[in-house]
Formats: structure tokens, sequence, C-alpha cells
């Protein structure tokens, strides 16, 4: 394990987050698509983990994949954890945060658009902007 892994009880994450946001970052929920706040956001910056505030993907790797959530074609290096997940009757890849192994979304090989081919196919409520960053590892605790 990194040392640098941030572990938390239930009822730590649960005092820290709202309930939408524990049910997403803590229980694999989905946000209902289309209704995320970070939808349509164009600015220049980071979208970093709600739970730890680690830097998980920068502005300039977001695109429109028309699926209802924040979609982005690549994440920061070492920022998140890819997990199999066998779910729903489907194979899918789980996107984790690496810093508190908070569930972000899925990952999809179906953008051949993007410089990787890659939608990350994240949850708004998993996610906070912040606005004009370039970068840097400021994760919370």
């Amino acid at each position: 394990m990194s040392p640098n892994k941030i572990i938390k009880t239930d009822a730590e994450w649960r005092a820290q987050l709202t309930d939408v946001e524990f049910q997403v970052l803590r229980e694999a929920a989905t946000e209902r698509p289309w209704t995320g706040e970070l939808l349509d956001e164009k600015r220049d910056g980071v979208f970093r983990c709600r739970a730890c505030g680690a830097q998980l993907f920068a502005s300039g790797t977001k695109f429109d994949s028309h699926c209802g959530w924040p979609s982005f074609y690549d994440a920061d290096p070492g920022a998140v954890t890819l997990i199999e997940d066998l779910s729903h009757g489907m194979v899918r890849t789980e996107v984790r945060c690496a810093a508190c192994d908070s569930h972000l979304g899925h990952v999809f090989a179906d953008a051949p658009q993007t410089p990787t081919g890659d939608r990350y196919c994240i949850n708004s409520v998993s996610l906070e902007f912040d606005e004009g960053s370039e970068g840097g590892e400021g994760a919370r605790s």
C-alpha cells in the first residue's frame, strides 16, 4: 500500500461527504445523467477528487461525449486505478481515485475521436473543479 494512501472509516467519510457524495464515492452509485454541475464545465483548470482533493484530470483532456456525464480522454499519471467491474451483467472498467480509493466512474475504449481512444465517464458529484490551476499534487486528508 502507498504511504500516501488516505484511509478513513465509513463514519469519517459520512461526516465529510453529503449523502449523494457518499453513495457515489464510497458505494459506487451513479448520479443521474445530464444532472451534474460539472458536465458543461469548459474553463481552464483541473478536476480533483471530491473526497480527498487529489488531482485527477486536466481540463484540456475533457471533451463532450454526449453521454450525460463529464468525459475525459486521459487521467493524470498515477491519479486513478482501474478495476474490472462485472456488475450489471457486463464487463466494464471502474475508475477509482488512487489516493483514497473512491469510485469515480468507468472508462470505455469507445472514443476514436480522442488522442487515446478512451472515454473516462466520470460522475460530476465525485469531482471538484479548481479553476486556473496548472497542476500539483495538493491532496487533502
